[in-house]
């Protein structure tokens, strides 16, 4: 399923709490839970690695895997600062993220199925090596490099825009089965 969500949007309902319409659809059939901004984010948390993709100078596509982790509404990647990723995206802040969320449990090692996952676009900002910026979050980051590589990282941080689009988050592996059901646009 994909949904489409505002980044920026309150969660209906309780923190993480799926909401769900009343009644049937226009259809005849049942609703499936509603899914809000906070489960989005939730399921951003709970992630480590992502699909960083930007344009370089040349005006050339390239994407890259990445280890994040979010802070707030904010995902944080570091990087080295004499890298191409760095001098890339501080030359054009539009990146395009995916985020492939594991799903299946046991039942993924019985079958292959494919990670639900939330894209959306962002602008990005390079904080140097050193800058309050990165020093400020130095201890929440910390697991993402080794000790002797964090005085010398660049940190990206990434402010998503727009929409959220989703591909099977909140979505039982038994309704993917139905095209309708596996994508969603939150707002």
């Amino acid at each position: 399923m994909t949904a489409t969500i505002d980044h920026n949007e309150a969660g209906i309902g309780t923190e993480g709490e799926a909401v769900t319409r009343a009644g049937p659809r226009d259809d005849g059939q049942s609703t499936a839970p509603r899914l809000t901004t906070e489960r989005v984010w939730h399921q951003l948390a709970k992630a480590s690695f992502a699909v960083l993709s930007h344009v370089t100078p040349a005006g050339e596509p390239r994407s890259s895997g990445v280890v994040y982790k979010t802070v707030g509404r904010r995902l944080y990647v570091a990087v080295a600062p004499d890298g191409w990723k760095a001098r890339h995206i501080a030359a054009n802040r539009r990146v395009a993220v995916t985020v492939p969320v594991r799903r299946g449990g046991l039942l993924s090692l019985l079958a292959p199925i494919p990670p639900a996952t939330v894209s959306f676009h962002a602008t990005a900002i390079v904080h140097p090596a050193g800058s309050p910026e990165a020093g400020s979050l130095s201890q929440e980051l910390a697991s993402l490099l080794p000790a002797e590589r964090q005085a010398s990282a660049c940190l990206v941080e990434v402010i998503p825009e727009g929409t959220f689009v989703t591909y099977g988050v909140g979505v039982s592996l038994l309704r993917m089965r139905s095209r309708p059901q596996r994508t969603h646009a939150c707002q």
